[in-house]
């Protein structure tokens, strides 16, 4: 990396750590009461359904947030790397929460994607994970 990328990379960092942190903290906000109240009375398929649209909303706001206080300039490949670099620090949040609060087995873990709230989960962390490059400010950012 040369002394010129290092802000750069720097800054997508940042903006991937605030768009993590930001949208994190919405679905940590809704989880409780989606697997505490919502699971119960509506099954586990259709309660991540509701809480998907919270989430992507989420996702909206934050994608458009995070690099403009990070004040990321750039193309398309250091936006795609915010939505990725969020994504890896996501799965590994997921994973301890999973562990430390939840009880879950790695094996648990995979095994709950192959269920039909499993596939609405995946769905949504594709989404997190494109959500900066299709909010990218096109004109401001472009290469």
């Amino acid at each position: 990396m040369t002394g010129a990328d290092a802000p750069k990379a720097s800054r997508v960092l940042l903006a991937a750590a605030i768009y993590f942190a930001l949208v994190f903290a919405v679905g940590m906000l809704f989880g409780p009461p989606r697997v505490l109240w919502l699971e119960p009375w509506l099954g586990k398929a259709f309660a991540v359904l509701l809480e998907a649209p919270v989430l992507v909303v989420a996702m909206w706001f934050a994608a458009r947030l995070a690099p403009a206080w990070a004040r990321v300039r750039g193309g398309w490949v250091s936006f795609l790397s915010i939505g990725v670099i969020a994504l890896v620090l996501q799965q590994v949040a997921d994973l301890a929460v999973g562990f430390g609060l939840r009880g879950m087995t790695l094996a648990d873990q995979f095994a709950y994607i192959a269920t039909p709230a499993g596939a609405i989960y995946a769905v949504t962390l594709v989404i997190f994970a494109v959500m900066p490059l299709v909010r990218m400010r096109r004109g401001e950012n472009a290469a």
